[in-house]
């Protein structure tokens, strides 16, 4: 059976906030290279992704960084587009969902187009059959995890990383005083990527864009992609195996974490 197209969309579009640096998290050093590059490359190496939409800041597009220090410095040919970020992280995947429909729409335009654009860039351009979205902070994506996404996206249509929680969890009231302790076996800590067919993510961002304003006037707060398609699909997400490995970069502390994490790979590796 032939493979179809699989379609990642990586997330650098953040800040230095929680990083209290002036330098988004995404380009900070990390092994002698920007963080986002490891993600990038893995994506660039994988068998299982044909190409890649990158989601940048409007600014760093503008200013060229992101094309002349990122995608061109280190030779990124799977990237395919470079769109910018909005104001919150669905913003940001949606206009990365919507490239992708933009993509398929001018190519159904013009036939002739399409058969130029093929022959000179390697890849079709129609729409993805499944989309993986992955944070650009998040470096230790392997070939195993996207492998394992999509064996379970083929299954299910929508599956998520993660791995279970090592920790007891404790649910708290507005004092912090501890209200519940779930049972530990039925947790998980969320990672990404997060994969669904292309029309299922699609579908479901449209919704959530109608919606966004009477959601948070309700108080409901989606925090992933997963919890979109499980809230405006009434859809199940499949959870599939990530790595404790596959951190997110958020603070000072993750850096150095990350960092010890480099080096331990780099020594298994000898």
């Amino acid at each position: 059976m032939k493979k179809k197209k699989c379609t990642a969309i990586v997330l650098a579009a953040g800040s230095g906030r929680r990083m209290k640096s002036d330098v988004a998290k995404q380009y900070m050093p990390l092994g002698g290279k920007p963080l986002i590059w490891y993600a990038l490359h893995a994506i660039e190496e994988s068998s299982v992704i044909d190409d890649c939409i990158l989601v940048a800041s409007q600014e760093d597009i503008l200013n060229g960084y992101v094309k002349k220090e990122i995608v061109e410095r280190f030779g990124l040919h799977k990237i395919s587009s470079i769109v910018p970020g909005g104001a919150e992280r669905y913003d940001s995947v949606y206009n990365a969902l919507r490239a992708i429909a933009d993509e398929k729409a001018a190519a159904a335009a013009d036939t002739r187009t399409e058969t130029v654009a093929e022959a000179g860039s390697g890849r079709e351009m129609h729409e993805a059959d499944y989309v993986f979205i992955h944070d650009g902070a998040r470096p230790f994506l392997t070939e195993e995890i996207l492998e394992r996404c999509l064996a379970q996206v083929e299954r299910t249509g929508a599956c998520v990383a993660g791995m279970p929680v090592k920790d007891t969890i404790k649910i708290v009231d507005a004092d912090c005083y501890a209200r519940q302790t779930p049972d530990r076996n039925t947790l998980w800590q969320i990672q990404t990527p997060q994969v669904f067919e292309t029309a299922l993510i699609t579908e479901a961002y449209d919704r959530l864009m109608k919606q966004k304003e009477s959601l948070a006037a309700s108080g409901i707060k989606i925090t992933d992609d997963a919890g979109v398609v499980e809230l405006l699909m009434e859809k199940p997400v499949k959870l599939v195996e990530g790595s404790y490995r596959n951190i997110k970069v958020t603070t000072p502390e993750d850096i150095a974490v990350a960092e010890a994490l480099l080096e331990q790979m780099r020594k298994e590796k000898v």
